[in-house]
């Protein structure tokens, strides 16, 4: 029997689309709000801080605190600590990304580094990209927030991190470690800043292959939303399903919670 059960919330398609809020999405928080169930929205932009974050999110009037939000930028610089604590890297990416390693006893160097850090952002220059591939080649290890792919879409000015990483791999020979979603290691970290065990831990993506596989691959209950990318029609392609699928976070009310919450006391 589990007492509770929280959420990892993915954003983009999820809670809102572009810059336009979803529908239902301030009526879940308030339900979630209400009955004190943890819940943290969980992106793979490590572009912001948590403050950046919520001020965004403020703009489409969805109100939730700083510690709502875990970013891959803080899961890199836990992660980047826990290996080698009072290191340093070498950072392409933006103030989420940097803020993170600096609160985690990083330093930021342009010569020697111990890791070439790549996030998302727009900060990207053919004489940065240069200076990374040169340390990588003199050892520094090749370390990637997420490997989100580039919405391919006429007019999209950023190649994406995707491209920018396989660029670096390709120029090196090294393989970047990707710490972002779908890995363990930002699902673990997040699990444990929400503050729930794995059985009480539910996600809620719009992504087969970011939220779903990670979910899936630690256990966690894993609900798609329909409000984004992937639709009952990709689901054949893949060796895994989502346990719950929704049009929208509108269907989310305290019944269906406790519908969750009774099937994990199942299991």
């Amino acid at each position: 029997m589990i007492n509770k059960i929280g959420f990892l919330i993915d954003m983009d398609g999820v809670i809102y689309s572009g810059v336009q809020r979803i529908p239902g999405t301030n009526e879940f928080i308030k339900t979630l709000q209400e009955n004190n169930i943890p819940f943290l929205f969980f992106t793979n932009n490590s572009q912001r801080t948590q403050r950046e974050t919520v001020l965004k999110l403020q703009k489409m009037e969805i109100f939730v605190a700083e510690h709502n939000i875990f970013t891959s930028a803080m899961a890199t610089g836990q992660f980047l600590a826990q290996q080698k604590p009072n290191g340093t890297a070498y950072v392409i990416g933006e103030g989420g990304l940097i803020q993170s390693l600096y609160q985690n006893g990083f330093s930021i160097v342009d010569k020697n580094p111990d890791y070439v850090v790549v996030g998302e952002g727009v900060s990207f220059t053919m004489d940065r990209i240069s200076s990374a591939i040169d340390m990588i080649l003199e050892g520094a290890k090749l370390i990637a927030t997420n490997l989100d792919p580039s919405p391919k879409i006429v007019g999209w000015t950023k190649p994406g991190i995707k491209a920018t990483i396989a660029m670096l791999e390709e120029a090196t020979g090294v393989k970047a470690f990707s710490v972002g979603k779908p890995s363990p290691v930002i699902m673990r970290q997040a699990r444990n800043y929400l503050g729930t065990r794995t059985a009480e831990t539910a996600i809620i993506g719009d992504t087969m292959v970011t939220d779903i596989l990670g979910g899936t691959q630690m256990g966690y209950y894993t609900i798609m939303t329909l409000t984004g990318v992937s639709q009952r029609r990709h689901l054949a392609k893949y060796a895994y399903e989502p346990q719950m699928i929704i049009e929208s976070i509108k269907e989310l009310t305290l019944e269906k919670i406790e519908e969750i919450k009774a099937l994990r006391s199942l299991d």
